[in-house]
């Protein structure tokens, strides 16, 4: 059930960590009391491609916020992602992001209904192959 009740969550940049698809996260809103959506930014080192993955029933939007990226969603060719571009993923659809310039890659992900772990679909074999869809 999501409260509609008024307050203020004082996220911490410090509680950040490095996620199983190859990226860091500092988690700013997820919550039981607000099942509509989730907030996290995002963190990749250059040279990194996350891991290809889906989430299941959860549309995620990427908001760009340092660094430049190459994002694949649904197996279309690569596009190139700066600072103010937000990308539409929509649920159950296969995406990844890479970073090929030389500073992090920063990018806030909004997620509607919220990001819950059991939703995450890793799409690579151990070895990185991708596979079926």
């Amino acid at each position: 059930m999501t409260t509609r009740t008024p307050l203020t969550h004082r996220g911490s940049m410090m509680d950040e960590y490095f996620f199983e698809e190859r990226c860091f996260i500092s988690e700013w809103w997820n919550s039981v009391q607000d099942a509509d959506v989730s907030v996290a930014r995002a963190r990749v080192l250059p040279g990194v491609t996350t891991r290809l993955h889906r989430l299941r029933g959860i549309m995620e939007r990427y908001i760009i916020l340092e660094g430049q990226g190459l994002v694949e969603i649904d197996g279309r060719p690569a596009g190139t992602v700066t600072p103010g571009d937000v990308v539409l993923i929509p649920p159950d659809v296969s995406q990844r992001i890479s970073n090929p310039g030389i500073s992090d890659l920063l990018f806030l992900v909004v997620c509607t209904p919220r990001f819950v772990p059991e939703a995450y679909e890793d799409l690579e074999s151990p070895d990185g192959i991708k596979t079926d869809q």
